[in-house]
This record gives C-alpha cells, structure tokens and sequence, in this order.
C-alpha cells in the first residue's frame, strides 16, 4: 500500500474513532456531575434525543435512560475561559479569544418520585440540536442560566 493511501486512511479512521468509542452514534458529551452514583463523574459518551420514549446517555462504562415524561427541567449555560497558557507562550492576542463550554443540566423525578440531576458537557456544534430536541420531546421550554446563553442556545 502506498504511503498516500496509508495516510488516507489513517486521517479516515481518525475522524471516525470518536464514534467507534463512543459505541453509539450522537452527540458527544461528558458526565460532570450529578445525583446518578452510576454514572462516574467525566464519564465519556453520546447524548441522544432522537428515541421516542426516552433520553439516553451511552458510554463504554455506563449507561442511562430517562422517559421524556419524568424530565422536569431542560437548562443550558455556559463556562467562558480565556486562553492565559496561549497567550503567555504564543501570543498576548490569545488574551482577547475564549473558549467557551457548553453544559446542559437534565432534571426529572425517578421512579420513587425523588428529584435526580445529570448535568453534560457537549460540543458546541451539538448543543442547539439537543436543545431543540428536548424542547420537543419533553414538552418543556429550555431555562437559561442567563443572557449570554440565550443568545448561544437560540442561534
């Protein structure tokens, strides 16, 4: 095989390896937090919105599903970082860029009817599509932590 096929399919595999990891197709996210023991903290895998029933989180080590009816509350913030290492080792521009996270909270009652909290991080690509998906599925309206996330979340 020559040397340009090699690289083409590495750079093919690359792009594709998040997926396989994740072991299902979605949105990638990240389990921060939350009142779900099950679940460790900066678990990696995919959010889904797409299942009729249920919201589901998947990832190698875990997974979880919440009926749309029990969900309570759908909340979208964001986390601004400004980029200081950038900017001390490359250049004092870097000061004026941030990076901003993305965190979507889900909250709903179990089974026992006791208040439970799963709280993501998801890439800004797919934040606007799970928030739209929610809102849909659940019937409730997305609370925003504040203006700065309205602004991202509807747009």
């Amino acid at each position: 095989m020559t040397p340009r096929k090699l690289a083409a399919l590495g750079g093919l595999a690359a792009l594709l390896w998040p997926n396989l990891q994740a072991g299902s197709s979605g949105p990638r996210a990240e389990y921060v937090g939350g009142t779900i023991a099950q679940i460790p903290a900066g678990c990696h895998g995919t959010v889904q919105a797409e299942d009729a029933r249920f919201f589901v989180f998947y990832s190698g080590k875990a997974s979880w599903r919440v009926p749309y009816d029990k969900i309570n509350l759908v909340e979208y913030g964001e986390k601004v970082n400004r980029r200081y290492i950038a900017a001390l080792l490359i250049s004092p521009l870097f000061l004026f860029a941030t990076k901003r996270q993305h965190f979507l909270t889900v909250g709903y009652s179990d089974d026992d009817e006791h208040q439970q909290a799963m709280i993501f991080k998801v890439g800004k690509d797919d934040i606007r599509v799970m928030l739209v998906s929610l809102e849909a599925r659940t019937g409730r309206k997305v609370e925003y932590q504040d203006e700065d996330a309205r602004r991202s979340g509807k747009s």
